[in-house]
C-alpha cells in the first residue's frame, strides 16, 4: 500500500480502462444540496484511482463542498475502506487542485489534504446523482497536528513524470502550484483558514 494512501485513508487494505475526458467542466449543472456527488480520481494515463462518494453541501466564493461521512465506503483498484472520520470536500473554482478537511477523529492526525489535480470535470449521470472526475498528480500539500504543513509524495511525482511523460510545461506548473499551496496553508489563507468549519456543521445536522 502507498504511503499516501496509509496517511489520508487509515484503514485501507489490499492492493481497466478509464476514458480519456477530452474537455472539462468546472461548473456543475443543476446541483442541489443534499444530493450524491461521487469524487472519482484516475492518474495521467487513465488508471483508475480513488473513488469517494458524499453528499454535497453547497457552494461559496471557493467553490463547492461535499460532505464525506465516517463510515462511508470508498475505494480504488486493489484497495477499500470505511471512512474512520468526517471529512468534507472543496472542489475550486479555479486551479489544478481539490482539498479534503477532517476533522480531529482522524486517527493520523490530518487536518488539510490537498492533492495536486488537473481536468476538473462535473458529470450529471442521472436525475439527483453528480460523479465530479480529476486526475490525480501524485503531489499533495498536508497539514497534520504533529508533522505541522509538508509537501508530500514528491519522489511519486518524479517518477511518474517519466513513467507517464507528463509535459513539461505541467511539471513546472504543478510544482509552482504546490509551493504556493503549501504557503496558503502554511499562513491559513482563506479557505485554509477554519472555512470548513461551518460546512463540517451543516453537513452534520
Amino acid at each position: 500500500m502507498r504511503e499516501e494512501d496509509r496517511l489520508k485513508y487509515p484503514g485501507a487494505w489490499g492492493e481497466g480502462e478509464i476514458r480519456q475526458h477530452q474537455g472539462t467542466t468546472r461548473i456543475p449543472a443543476g446541483l442541489q444540496p443534499g444530493q450524491l456527488v461521487v469524487a472519482r480520481n484516475r492518474k495521467w494515463n487513465g488508471k483508475a484511482h480513488w473513488v469517494v462518494p458524499g453528499t454535497y453541501l453547497g457552494e461559496d466564493i471557493h467553490g463547492w463542498w461535499i460532505f464525506q461521512a465516517t463510515n462511508q465506503f470508498c475505494s480504488r483498484p486493489g484497495a477499500a475502506f470505511y471512512a474512520e472520520s468526517d471529512a468534507v470536500l472543496l472542489i475550486p473554482r479555479s486551479g489544478d487542485w481539490v482539498a479534503t478537511f477532517y476533522d480531529d477523529a482522524h486517527p493520523n492526525g490530518v487536518r488539510v489534504y490537498v492533492d495536486l489535480a488537473v481536468a476538473h470535470e462535473w458529470s450529471t449521470i442521472r436525475p439527483g446523482v453528480t460523479e465530479f472526475h480529476v486526475i490525480d498528480m501524485d503531489l499533495d500539500v498536508v497539514r497534520t497536528t504533529n508533522r505541522g504543513v509538508y509537501i508530500d509524495d514528491e519522489d511519486e511525482f518524479a517518477e511518474h513524470r517519466l513513467a507517464m511523460n507528463y509535459p513539461a510545461y505541467l511539471v513546472e506548473s504543478l510544482q509552482s502550484d504546490a509551493d504556493h499551496l503549501y504557503q496558503a496553508v502554511k499562513a491559513q489563507q482563506a479557505p485554509f483558514d477554519g472555512t470548513d468549519v461551518d460546512w463540517f456543521t451543516k453537513g452534520r445536522a
